[in-house]
């Protein structure tokens, strides 16, 4: 999995003081077999006042979390769908039909959708109602589906199982129950082991059993079941002493319909249960790219936001977005704010060797309470992400 560190810089980190020049210098911090910088371009927005740009730097920053989250429950979905076949959850992890890398490393913003000319509040209340009916939407679909496919395998099961669960719709005939104004027919389903001594003691098992009326209906691998004529006020009474015996009496009343009404419900939950899984599949896989778009947006908009309450005006930055495997970027993001503590000012200091070092003190932890979202106070911006 990639690592990603979004980054900007004042250009007065080069004499020139030109943004191809401090590009370079940023690049000269990379481990080339491991790393690789791509120019991240970041539209002129309208600024507005400084109090709004502080209000939207929080906005920014919970919007961040929350489009991540999102992005993460579209993968899940992805995965319940796929039953966790990884190659297939890749496949459909596209953004505009790219890898996300790939629309990462060549990103552009999407003018269309979100114009930049606006207020930065528009845009970002425009990305927040777009990320949560995203989110909703994946959320219920996905609610739907799990709720038909339970029921599916409810129905599969009762058609699967033993003879104590399963559906006896298909096994049961009429000439199996007896018809009486007084007597009824019981069923049990009985433990093979046990078939010997049930046979034996059926008849004093609760009181006006009828002699020697215990017939085999069905048997399979573990159960047999058995019918057993009872008059019917003491068929509750025959049903507790059966379970407190450790047997299964099935309370089941026959219908001539029963087996075709079972198997059209199922055919019916299975049409239904594919429907959903279609419908559910490719509203993950759409949201996963709408919502991993509108991610970055988010994100450009916080790189902009921060780098104007950082680095102040005329607009003079450079950005960029570092990508590679985890320690990789770890390194870089090390030797570029070792390199770059002094914009850090009072929250960077060197130790008694001489090396760069982030203070831990009042001061410091100050200034990271009022950083984007409270993040940890870095000495330019920056942000360090994978995503799921």
């Amino acid at each position: 999995m990639s690592t990603y560190l979004l980054l900007s810089l004042p250009t007065s980190i080069v004499k020139s003081g030109d943004k191809d020049d401090a590009f370079n210098t940023v690049k000269s911090h990379g481990i080339p077999s491991e790393t690789a910088l791509y120019p991240f371009a970041i539209p002129d927005f309208k600024i507005g006042t400084l109090d709004t740009l502080v209000i939207q730097a929080d906005e920014l920053a919970k919007l961040d979390a929350a489009a991540e989250q999102a992005i993460a429950k579209s993968v899940d979905v992805l995965k319940a769908i796929f039953d966790g076949n990884e190659t297939r959850i890749s496949e459909n992890k596209k953004v505009n039909d790219k890898t996300f890398q790939s629309y990462l490393q060549s990103f552009a913003w999407n003018k269309v959708k979100y114009r930049a000319d606006r207020p930065i509040p528009d845009i970002v209340n425009i990305l927040k109602a777009e990320i949560h009916s995203l989110d909703e939407d994946i959320k219920s679909k996905y609610s739907s589906y799990q709720s038909v496919k339970a029921n599916l395998q409810t129905l599969q099961r009762r058609q699967q199982g033993n003879l104590s669960t399963r559906s006896l719709a298909s096994i049961l005939k009429p000439s199996h129950f007896l018809t009486s104004e007084y007597l009824t027919t019981a069923l049990i389903a009985v433990p093979k082991p046990s078939a010997k001594e049930f046979t034996a003691t059926y008849e004093t098992m609760s009181p006006m059993v009828v002699p020697r009326s215990a017939f085999t209906i069905s048997e399979d691998a573990e159960f047999i079941l058995f019918g057993v004529v009872v008059f019917k006020k003491h068929a509750i009474e025959l049903s507790h002493k059966a379970r407190e015996l450790r047997y299964v009496p099935r309370d089941v009343t026959y219908s001539e319909n029963a087996s075709d009404q079972e198997q059209a419900e199922t055919k019916s939950a299975e049409e239904q249960s594919e429907k959903l899984w279609g419908e559910t599949l490719h509203l993950a896989r759409t949201g996963y790219s709408e919502l991993a778009g509108a991610w970055i947006h988010v994100k450009t908009l916080r790189m902009f936001v921060e780098s104007v309450l950082r680095y102040g005006l005329p607009l003079d930055f450079v950005s960029g977005c570092w990508v590679g495997r985890s320690k990789a970027i770890s390194k870089v993001k090390d030797s570029l704010e070792g390199q770059y503590a002094h914009l850090g000012g009072n929250a960077y200091g060197k130790d008694k060797k001489g090396n760069i070092m982030r203070k831990d003190d009042a001061n410091v932890a100050e200034l990271a309470a009022g950083t984007i979202g409270g993040t940890e106070y870095t000495p330019f911006v920056e942000y360090l992400f994978e995503i799921a």
